[in-house]
């Protein structure tokens, strides 16, 4: 059995004007959607046109940034293989890599005053003299001529080597470079992990496996008699002069005190501003008025402008940090715990005050039970967002370890050591977070029973 339903004319008139918002809706309810998208992607069209993005995407250095990011992950020993009386005396960096007058595999000493720098096998190589470097890709012979003007290739180059004016450019890939002039060579050889990351040279530790550290440390004899070999690694470890760890750790720590200190003082004296802002609790516009406008004041000026304000007003150090975390924090909690503190069950309050309780009494025992819990989980979300915030303050001068990232960042041959501490504030990040969301968690199950 089938049946239809079918309006005539006056049903569907009488249906229009019983319910005129669904049969004649306006223009923005049909096509508001739409139109949303529309605009969305003329606003990021202009934006594309404004901001010059495409010619910034073309004219970016890419080469350099891939070279940047090899350096998170690898690190590059750097001699300068000078040319000086008739013979190559290579110069190293401060980096520390080799222990003086260590043999090099793959920087090797050749018979007639030269040295021969291995890449990836024989078949390719550059053996440098004062007069002449000879160029191996994939085992054939490129000679450039120092001539005292210009180093100067064979016209026919594969394209692991390119003529720049007076200099050579050679490239072997991830394997490193070299770039040849009239006065030196210079080396840029590549391998992963990092160099020296747990000794320096100067460490009886370095050059030592990972399995003869590990039966020194357990039961070898001692290298030291006045400490134990692992005492002694572990002031080896913290001492590296090339790693810094130990300062690099204390600079964390400083920063972790700074958003530690700051969130406290920070939520200290917000607490008792909130009840002076709160309309319900404090009976006078004029202080709620003064109090909000406070706290406007105090977190519309942006964290970074107050490290900046205070980094000139007492030099550089962890005092700006933690005064430029106190005061943001002080107007953004006082703002979140006077709404909190408007919200209160006003019945609770009446009780206590009908018992003939002070106001002290009242907000004690009537308002504060009921936004506590909200009061600490705010406070350690802002202590959690602080960690973050007080790494890029420090880079201003407020110290910690934003500091020496940003120290490390403008040697621009340091990007393994920059790897290292964004890892160490990666992982604090994660810790601190848990542990937050852990507190956050307990203290809002408690409220619920």
């Amino acid at each position: 059995m089938s049946s239809s339903f079918i309006l005539n004319t006056a049903d569907r008139e009488r249906l229009t004007a019983a319910h005129p918002a669904i049969f004649n809706r306006g223009f923005m309810q049909r096509y508001g959607f739409l139109t949303g998208i529309v605009a969305v992607l003329v606003y990021l069209t202009a934006c594309f046109f404004f901001f010059n993005v495409g010619p910034a995407f073309m004219q970016g250095r890419w080469d350099r940034a891939s070279s940047y990011i090899q350096d998170w992950y690898s690190w590059r020993a750097q001699p300068r293989l000078r040319f000086e009386d008739g013979k190559v005396n290579p110069q190293w960096s401060s980096r520390m890599q080799y222990p003086a007058d260590a043999p090099i595999d793959w920087l090797q000493p050749l018979p007639d005053g030269g040295y021969s720098v291995v890449y990836a096998g024989t078949e390719n190589r550059l053996d440098v003299t004062p007069a002449r470097v000879d160029v191996y890709v994939d085992g054939k012979n490129y000679p450039v001529i120092i001539d005292g003007e210009a180093a100067l290739a064979p016209e026919v180059l594969p394209q692991q080597i390119q003529q720049d004016g007076n200099k050579v450019l050679v490239h072997y890939g991830f394997a490193g470079q070299a770039e040849i002039r009239t006065s030196q060579v210079y080396v840029q050889r590549r391998f992963l992990g990092w160099a020296n990351f747990l000794f320096d040279t100067k460490s009886e530790f370095w050059g030592k496996g990972y399995g003869d550290l590990a039966a020194l440390a357990l039961w070898g004899e001692r290298l030291d008699p006045q400490r134990s070999n692992i005492s002694h690694m572990v002031d080896d470890f913290l001492d590296n002069g090339v790693w810094q760890h130990a300062d690099i750790f204390s600079k964390l720590i400083q920063t972790l005190v700074m958003a530690f200190v700051g969130t406290l003082l920070g939520t200290l004296v917000a607490l008792p501003l909130a009840f002076l802002a709160a309309r319900n609790i404090t009976a006078n516009r004029a202080a709620n008025w003064g109090m909000k406008r406070l706290f406007d004041f105090l977190r519309s000026i942006d964290m970074l402008i107050w490290a900046l304000f205070f980094t000139r007003s007492f030099g550089p150090g962890p005092i700006p940090g933690i005064a430029a975390i106190f005061f943001t924090d002080t107007g953004a909690l006082g703002k979140v715990y006077a709404e909190a503190l408007e919200n209160v069950d006003d019945k609770q309050r009446e009780g206590v005050k009908s018992v003939g309780a002070p106001p002290i009494a009242v907000n004690r025992f009537g308002v504060l039970p009921q936004v506590l819990p909200v009061f600490i989980s705010q406070s350690l979300y802002f202590w959690e967002s602080n960690i973050r915030s007080a790494t890029i303050i420090g880079a201003v001068g407020a110290g910690g370890i934003g500091l020496k990232l940003l120290e490390a960042m403008g040697t621009n041959a340091d990007w393994d050591k920059v790897a290292y501490m964004v890892l160490l504030i990666l992982f604090i990040v994660f810790l601190f977070d848990h542990i937050s969301n852990a507190l956050r968690s307990r203290l809002i199950g408690k409220t619920q029973h």
